[in-house]
């Protein structure tokens, strides 16, 4: 049996090697393109097209399900492993809503037990997702960074799409009553940069045009524009401390630690902000699948000591 770590975005879908936007358009015949194109239930779909609308509840559609099949396949090519398999799927949720969204979001995943038949970028799978394993998003990462966890007392900000989801970890356990899940996420970052620029210059820029400029890749972007972009993120980090520090986490005091994607986009930012004890900044977008997946083999090793 092959475990895979899943983390379902609301912007981008990850596994511990690959990851890709949340966008699923449904073709009523085969699509043009091999690039994405799924073929499940008798239908086609492009996924990782651009970004899909705001779906708080991620189980209300099939779309994240449609997302979870692209995701294994991408990470079983990656890992040329067989394209029939037993899938241990690993996943996560916030700790804020983990125990009420538990059971349903493993029975949206898991489904029956039984083989799963479809076709990505033109290649045939037949697989078994055998069980689904959820563990808290944020945590499962920081995991991965031992090394970080010897301080008595850090803050972990996993800013997501929509959601910033925060957390104290006190001698390594989640204290769970400073878990907050806050309306943060880059998504608003970039909408409100987005009209931003608009307001000042009359142009509309793509979210990966924007994305560009904050990684430092900003192609033949206008350098006024680019001053405005990096001015706009500052702003949204100076928000995001804030709203931290109101939810009662003392960044000053303790080293805050920034993961997920919006980390990786705003790590100049972040590290350049004034007043901080020790900003840690994990760039890396697959950590929670990873963290998943590490968090699976420890249980697996504990049952087998265990025995």
């Amino acid at each position: 049996m092959m475990t895979i770590g899943v983390d379902h975005g609301y912007a981008a879908m990850k596994t511990a090697h690959c990851a890709f936007p949340t966008g699923v358009v449904e073709y009523e015949h085969e699509p043009y393109t091999q690039k994405g194109a799924l073929e499940y239930g008798g239908k086609y779909y492009v996924v990782g097209s651009g970004r899909q609308p705001l779906q708080k509840e991620k189980t209300a559609t099939e779309d994240y399900y449609l997302l979870t099949l692209a995701a294994i396949a991408k990470e079983i090519d990656f890992r040329k492993a067989d394209r029939t398999a037993e899938v241990l799927l690993a996943a996560g949720l916030p700790l804020t809503s983990f125990g009420r969204d538990k059971k349903r979001f493993r029975e949206y995943l898991l489904r029956d037990g039984k083989p799963v038949l479809f076709r990505y970028e033109g290649r045939e799978y037949a697989m078994t997702i055998t069980d689904v394993s959820l563990f808290p998003q944020g945590y499962a990462a920081v995991l991965t960074q031992s090394e970080l966890l010897d301080e008595p007392s850090i803050i972990v900000a996993d800013i997501g799409g929509w959601t910033v989801d925060l957390m104290r970890l006190d001698n390594r356990i989640p204290n769970a009553a400073t878990c907050r899940s806050l309306e943060l996420g880059m998504i608003r970052c970039l909408d409100e940069i987005r009209e931003k620029v608009r307001q000042m210059f009359g142009i509309s820029m793509t979210d990966p045009q924007i994305e560009a400029v904050l990684r430092g890749s900003a192609g033949s972007i206008n350098e006024r524009v680019r001053a405005v972009i990096h001015a706009q993120a500052n702003q949204y980090v100076q928000e995001l401390l804030s709203a931290i520090t109101e939810s009662g986490l003392d960044a000053r005091a303790m080293p805050a630690i920034f993961l997920g994607g919006g980390a990786a986009l705003l790590k100049r930012h972040v590290a350049a902000t004034e007043g901080l004890c020790r900003p840690l900044i994990l760039d890396d977008v697959c950590l929670n699948a990873k963290g998943y997946e590490r968090l699976v083999e420890r249980m697996s090793g504990s049952a087998a000591h265990g025995r």
